[in-house]
């Protein structure tokens, strides 16, 4: 009777350090900040590290040497942040940051400041395009659309509860948002003028649309993930996804708009094929040494070249896997 389950729980367990040794380790791996952090963004070719920090404002780092660029505040002083959430444009021109009441555009070409705009109400998510057109998704259930160069604010009434993601294309003209509601929005950046409607079960927690708009990504807390066409809002494929809840923390089309990358705040790193949903790749961010928080959250993800990722993670490393 003590034999059997001895022998029945043996192989499971040389099994379960199979798997586990058979992970992928990163190439390379760099410290950006041993500073607690709050958000960060890579560039889509990854040369760019954009990292709000706890203590030491928002860092820019240049990752082709490793070097520090600039380091902004926003609105604190004695260079605490309290930035939340931070994007980078696909052209690498402007970075955009917010803090709980506050938006502020940046440009990466000097460091210097667009402006700095009053949100009226508690901010969750930002995102940038290459004309500086910017997306901050609130609480109230609006979405902000700003056009700094030319000074025009629209202001987005889609939701009804809180959004929590929102993403834009590379020309600044249309943008996609998600929501407690459970709402993936479609619309016209510059206009507010409704273009698709999709409904999750869930409340949305990530949405991201490809750089020519042709393609929209989001997905809900219970781990339903779905793909579409923006022009026809035919669904494309549904992430294949085995577990019974999994969120994502970051979405980023890479490939040609072949794949998808994700991230999660659980560690890990999914690579995803569009048109049939399935898995490709995993990969798991480390933890720093000496660290005692056993958890990191993945806060985006690049491919530089097919097969060559680049991750941020809420641990201060850049890591790179081959």
């Amino acid at each position: 009777m003590i034999r059997v389950p001895m022998l029945f729980f043996w192989p499971t367990l040389v099994l379960v350090s199979l798997l586990s040794a058979c992970q992928p380790t990163a190439t390379k791996v760099q410290v950006i900040t041993t500073d607690a952090s709050y958000s960060a963004s890579l560039s889509n070719d990854a040369t760019i590290a954009l990292v709000s920090t706890a203590h030491n404002g928002v860092q820019v780092w240049d990752l082709t040497d490793s070097t520090l660029s600039y380091q902004w505040l926003q609105g604190q002083q004695q260079n605490t942040s309290n930035v939340i959430d931070t994007a980078i444009s696909a052209n690498n021109l402007y970075a955009a940051t917010i803090s709980s009441h506050s938006l502020a555009i940046w440009r990466l070409t000097d460091g210097s400041s667009v402006g700095w705009w009053s949100l009226p109400s508690y901010a969750q998510s930002v995102a940038i395009a290459n004309t500086g057109q910017t997306l901050v998704g609130l609480v109230d259930g609006s979405v902000m659309s700003l056009s700094p160069e030319k000074s025009r604010l629209i202001q987005f009434l889609g939701h009804h509860e809180k959004v929590n993601s929102v993403s834009i294309s590379a020309d600044g003209n249309t943008a996609l948002s998600g929501g407690n509601d459970g709402k993936v929005l479609l619309w016209q950046a510059q206009t507010g003028q409704p273009l698709q409607q999709w409904q999750l079960a869930s409340r949305i927690t990530k949405v991201a649309i490809n750089d020519s708009a042709t393609l929209s990504f989001a997905s809900d807390i219970t781990g339903n993930a779905t793909l579409w066409q923006s022009d026809t809002g035919n669904p494309i494929s549904h992430l294949d996804i085995n577990r019974r809840q999994m969120n994502f923390s970051s979405a980023r089309f890479v490939d040609n708009d072949q794949q998808l990358l994700t991230g999660t705040p659980s560690r890990e790193i999914f690579l995803w094929q569009i048109d049939t949903g399935k898995r490709l790749s995993r990969w798991e961010v480390q933890l720093s040494k000496n660290t005692q928080n056993k958890g990191a959250v993945v806060y985006s993800a690049a491919m530089i070249a097919p097969g060559s990722i680049v991750s941020i993670s809420s641990q201060g490393l850049v890591e790179y896997w081959q």
